[in-house]
């Protein structure tokens, strides 16, 4: 089974290689040396909130946004959101990327949101397995206490007041996962207060913590099918109008809202910016129920630390002090601020308050720190030439103390540098990368099992992402005070359309080596090149790669697969020259799956691929270079294919693997006339729900099978369509929710001498084994009985059965199919059975005539 997963794990990291490796369009965000006087006066202002807020959810996107800019732009506490997963299992409708590298765009969304609403963001080791309908199955999957552990240690670690759920925790109505964190929640907000429960997270340095409140947001849409229920519910809930505008910066929380839940665009969830009175409710689940607000009988303020009173008075004065054009005199409170925090015990709101202020102070003077790099990419073991800059853009009093570098290196200064206002200072810098790692998301450096990433870092544990790896640390003496920035470094370049744009520094190894396809099919005793990139990344390199093959099952040899040549000398004089090679692969008479592996001086080679939108900064990932090699015993027939791409999916290439000429359809250019040259045309996954053409186009599509076509309906949601379902087939279809989420689901035929099954290739139940993630989704649930004939049905536990799956209709003289089942996923992992079933559907179709 973790051989199985290891091999999905691999093909899912290599198959965004399709995206551009060297496209620059993608950029990171460093940190700003200034801000608008408002959000510089807001900021002042929550330096005197002493209040802590862990909103608890399954998924990127579950969060409530407008409740998270309400808790901290409006109230100014530090608010978390804990999300258990990083949205690996769901579908993506900017891209193809899915699994691992899904949870890498969805993580980076849930961090551009957070820069929006104002909150933070923490993750637990949860992997998402993909939709689960009851939290005992997620328990199952997930290691429970793991990720109890982990949502314990984000509690000790934060000490959040107030726990707030998205979900209730009672079982019904929504995602597994769901109901999971809710139900975490109640056991961790007692666990985190007891010292038997994981009392090595004690020995690492953290303390217990025991919140006050643990609430559920409800949202009326819980109970949009029962509003009696709710307005009888109401008295009894804690109610907050968060609708309010903050004339800091300008908007209301509603407006923000929008703008952060509109960061997660591979989800569809472009959100409006709404405006007015909004009410949110919180129902009590454990603690003290309060009087008006969530923080009832909690200190707010700076008496909540022993000794701090003396810290609010300062604050108090640095807000009233506050001149934009004369900010020196804030700068003053803020630094005895700082002087009377020495006196302190360093606990969790002191550290966090002390980095506040010192950003702070930062922004008031419009302390420029950049330290730039001459690439954007550095070989591991090359040394690093860099540029640090610093510009006092006040009359304020600045003097650098010492720049130390990630490398433990150090600018040699012989005194204190002043630094004149307005007046840049330069000093380069090389650095040693022989130490440092390299770029690669913490949770992925481990093959992970179905429902957990393997970190055994305990620091790492939580974080959204990695540390900056190449970074200074400038220790400075402003107006008598000493502060430490950390600055990471960056690549920064001009493109003619966009502007100045900025990419952090990413160490990489020596060579990558990149295989053509993740995944690589074959017929029984085919032969095929593979193409490979190679890649170096440093100025000279020269050695030998060597070709392993490996059986996916450890107790099978590699069978008669042949590897030609088994070995490639590579000889490199310049960083970033490329070079392409071919290998020949044959595949034995059996039918068998092996994975393909490159090892350089008896260590195994990295591949390199980077995910890069616009909404996100660019994402490295370099996985070990793996190709998996499959022979299938698979008959084709009518194999000049029309595709009409849907939301990202990669069954096109899949298809031309084994054979089949794939034309992408172009809907504003097809007529008729022309549709007639293909033998089957297939939509895409979400089609419906994405191409606003097909609104225009359906009729020729429909005219095509009446004319003796065949057309493949792939799934799409119930909900955005941008066609009536009953529109979409040509007898009545209604989509609805269901799906069958256990990937291993007994599938039964329910017309076992129907030609499907029969034509090209005979169908057994070993066609349903080895598939991935799911059976498949939003099946239809009624349909036109008189015409479509149900052909397969299959159940999660304790469900009916769900016979929509795969529908096939005769109309005119061809054929209708419509298939819930997710081939998206299974043709792209290399799934024989679900190639051989498919394959029918294409050509079965004239059969069934």
């Amino acid at each position: 089974m973790q051989k199985k997963l290891l091999l999905q794990f691999v093909i899912l990291l290599l198959s965004c290689f399709s995206i551009t490796l060297e496209s620059l369009k993608a950029q990171s965000f460093p940190k700003a040396s200034g801000l608008p006087e408002g959000e510089i006066r807001q900021k002042l202002l929550h330096l005197q909130t002493l209040g802590s807020v862990l909103y608890i959810a399954a998924h990127p996107d579950d969060e409530n946004t407008r409740l998270l800019a309400y808790l901290a732009q409006d109230k100014g506490y530090q608010t978390h959101y804990l999300s258990l997963t990083r949205g690996d299992g769901g579908q993506n409708l900017i891209g193809s990327e899915k699994g691992a590298t899904l949870g890498l765009i969805r993580t980076q969304e849930l961090l551009a949101a957070r820069r929006i609403d104002g909150a933070k963001q923490v993750f637990s080791r949860a992997n998402d397995f993909g939709y689960s309908k009851t939290p005992e199955e997620t328990l199952e999957i997930w290691d429970k206490d793991a990720v109890l552990a982990d949502m314990v240690r984000c509690i000790r670690t934060l000490r959040p007041d107030v726990l707030i759920t998205r979900f209730s925790p009672t079982r019904g109505g929504t995602h597994g996962h769901h109901t999971a964190s809710a139900q975490l929640a109640m056991e961790a907000f007692d666990a985190a207060a007891d010292p038997k429960q994981f009392a090595e997270q004690l020995e690492q340095g953290l303390d217990i913590w025991q919140p006050k409140r643990l609430y559920w947001n409800i949202s009326s849409w819980f109970f949009r099918d029962k509003q009696e229920e709710f307005e009888k519910l109401k008295p009894e809930l804690l109610a907050m109008n968060i609708g309010t505008y903050n004339p800091f910066l300008g908007k209301s929380y509603g407006e923000i809202a929008g703008e952060s839940r509109s960061m997660h665009k591979s989800q569809g969830f472009g959100a409006a910016r709404t405006t007015g009175d909004i009410e949110e409710y919180l129902q009590l689940l454990k603690g003290k129920a309060a009087e008006g607000d969530m923080f009832d009988q909690i200190a707010t303020d700076w008496t909540r630390v022993p000794g701090g009173e003396i810290i609010g008075k300062h604050l108090e004065k640095a807000y009233e002090h506050f001149d934009i054009q004369n900010p020196k005199a804030t700068v003053s409170s803020l630094q005895r601020a700082l002087k009377a925090m020495q006196h302190l015990k360093a606990d969790f709101y002191v550290r966090q308050k002390k980095a506040d202020i010192e950003e702070l102070i930062q922004y008031l003077c419009g302390l420029h720190i950049e330290l730039l790099a001459k690439d954007y990419s550095i070989a591991q073991g090359d040394t690093a030439k860099l540029e640090l800059e610093l510009i006092n853009r006040s009359a304020i009093d600045i003097k650098l103390l010492s720049a130390q570098f990630s490398d433990k290196s150090k600018l040699v200064l012989n005194e204190k540098i002043p630094l004149s206002k307005n007046k840049k200072q330069k000093f380069t810098h090389s650095l040693s990368t022989q130490n440092l790692p390299l770029t690669q998301p913490y949770w992925l450096e481990k093959p992970p099992t179905y429902g957990m990433f393997e970190v055994e870092n305990p620091e790492l544990i939580g974080k959204p992402e990695n540390d900056a790896t190449v970074f200074v640390d400038c220790v400075l003496e402003i107006e008598g005070i000493v502060v430490s920035y950390r600055i990471p470094a960056f690549y920064k370049w001009t493109d003619p359309v966009e502007g100045e744009l900025h990419r952090q520094l990413e160490i990489l190894p020596p060579l990558t080596l990149n295989f053509s396809e993740p995944v690589l099919l074959f017929k029984q005793k085919d032969r095929k090149q593979i193409k490979l990139r190679v890649k170096s990344h440093t100025s000279k390199y020269k050695g030998a790669v060597r070709f392993e093959l490996h059986n996916t099952d450890e107790a099978k040899p590699t069978g008669e697969w042949k590897i030609t040549p088994e070995i490639l000398e590579l000889n490199f004089d310049n960083k970033n020259e490329e070079q392409t090679f071919y290998i020949e692969v044959e595949a034995p008479n059996d039918a068998e799956l092996v994975l393909l592996s490159a090892r350089l001086e008896g260590q195994p080679l990295r591949s390199l691929s980077r995910i890069e939108y616009q909404h996100i900064p660019t994402q490295t990932l370099l996985p070990e270079a793996t190709v998996s090699l499959r022979s299938l015993e698979l008959k084709t027939e009518n194999e000049k294919i029309g595709y009409i791409q849907g939301a990202g999916d990669e069954i096109p290439e899949a298809l031309r693997q084994v054979g089949y000429e794939v034309e992408m359809l172009d809907l504003s250019a097809i007529d008729s006339a022309y549709l007639q040259q293909f033998d089957a045309i297939i939509t895409g996954v979400r089609a419906y729900n994405t191409q606003e053409r097909l609104v225009h186009e359906q009729a020729k599509l429909l005219a095509y099978v009446a004319q003796g076509g065949t057309l493949i309906v792939q799934y799409n949601t119930s909900h955005a369509l941008l066609l009536p379902a009953e529109k979409i087939a040509p007898y009545q279809l209604v989509l609805s929710r269901d799906r069958v989420t256990v990937e291993d689901a007994k599938v039964s035929i329910l017309e076992p001498e129907h030609a499907v099954f029969h034509y090209p290739n005979k169908i057994s139940d070993a066609d349903f084994e080895g598939w991935v993630q799911e059976r498949g989704l939003y099946f239809p649930n009624e349909w036109d009985e008189t015409h479509f004939t149900a052909l397969l049905s299959c159940h999660d536990p304790e469900e009916p059965a769900r016979k929509g799956g795969l529908l096939l209709a005769n109309y005119g003289k061809g054929t209708f199919i419509y298939t819930g089942y997710s081939w998206f996923r299974q043709l792209p992992a290399g799934v024989s059975g679900a190639y051989r079933i498919f394959a029918n559907l294409i050509a079965g179709g004239h059969k069934a005539n």
